[in-house]
């Protein structure tokens, strides 16, 4: 079965410090670099964060055929000055794209963009889909504390629908972080709320409803959106004074509508999620190369017990409607 990994993050090997707040790379020791900000260390990565030849390697190791590549969150930068931060995306996305044009059936882009600059945001949008050919974007669950259906980004997710750019959500700068400085919370807690907040903004603010041809994925399985579900499906039911205010269709109507990755750790998780959403909203994703990711990307899928067919569908099906591409270009007929 073909594996196709939607959820992988890629840097340069280097970034020059471009100024305050930016994230700099620099070598640290033989297939290592540090991250800093501002000089301080916010991760230290290994080789294979940057290089396509170690990233093969370990693909064949775990029969990965296909990754999807996308940026850090920490690189999406909406707080710095929009000019700024289009630099960075420009630099992220000219490597994504260089990265891609060199192994078309093994690597598909997907770009970033300043989502705090509507204009500035669109037209690299315009320019990861026409002039580097990647198949969507990255974007972050929240823009300096606006939820996704604020008015000012709607025209951002219009164009994408418009240009038929595949859209994947990862959580960053997570809701309730103040409250989270130790065991890790941000990560194991603050991410999983951050995008079903994001889910149910983009549900409830009718986003959804008035783009039905957007195609948006979220990442973690979508958070703790699908194990929350029956809680906010009863209250859009019993108080939609509330929360039917901007869209009064039903949120289940939207669980054919959105994609997730598979990254839930956990079979029953896994069987859940299909049973609600079904195999054909679910994608194969695994956080490569991080530790909090799966460390044998598709192993979950492998050990879930669930039919061969639905196991095919989680592992390529999905991701090929999902970023839409025919699977010819990965050697399926």
């Amino acid at each position: 079965m073909l594996k196709i990994d939607i959820h992988t993050h890629i840097l340069p090997e280097t970034l020059p410090d471009l100024g305050a707040g930016f994230v700099r790379i620099e070598p640290d020791a033989p297939g290592r670099a540090r991250m800093t900000i501002d000089g301080k260390l916010f991760r230290e990565i290994e080789r294979n964060s940057w290089d396509p030849e170690k990233r093969v390697e370990e693909c064949e190791r775990d029969g990965v055929g296909v990754q999807v590549l996308s940026t850090v969150p920490v690189m999406f930068s909406y707080g710095a000055e929009p000019a700024r931060a289009l630099e960075l995306a420009r630099r992220l996305n000219d490597h994504i794209a260089g990265v891609q044009a060199e192994r078309p059936s093994r690597f598909v882009g997907l770009g970033t963009i300043p989502m705090q600059d509507t204009r500035l945001a669109i037209s690299e949008l315009e320019r990861c889909m026409g002039d580097l050919g990647l198949a969507g974007i990255q974007i972050g669950s929240n823009v300096n504390g606006a939820n996704l259906d604020s008015l000012e980004l709607f025209p951002i997710f219009e164009a994408a629908e418009q240009l038929g750019a595949a859209v994947f959500v990862h959580p960053w700068e997570m809701v309730g972080r103040e409250r989270m400085a130790r065991y890790w919370l941000p990560w194991l807690v603050g991410m999983p709320a951050e995008t079903a907040l994001a889910i149910c903004s983009l549900i409830f603010g009718g986003v959804l409803e008035r783009l039905p041809r957007l195609r948006i994925a979220f990442a973690h399985g979508g958070g703790a959106f699908p194990g929350t579900f029956g809680r906010i499906a009863h209250g859009f039911a019993v108080r939609p004074d509330l929360v039917a205010i901007a869209n009064d269709v039903p949120p289940r109507e939207y669980l054919r509508r959105i994609y997730v990755d598979s990254l839930v750790h956990d079979p029953l998780a896994l069987r859940y999620l299909v049973d609600l959403m079904g195999a054909e909203r679910i994608a194969l994703g695994s956080d490569y190369p991080f530790p909090l990711g799966e460390e044998h990307p598709g192993a979950l899928i492998a050990s879930s017990g669930l039919p061969e067919a639905t196991r095919e569908r989680l592992l390529s099906g999905t991701a090929l409607e999902w970023l839409g591409l025919p699977g010819e270009r990965f050697g399926l007929s």
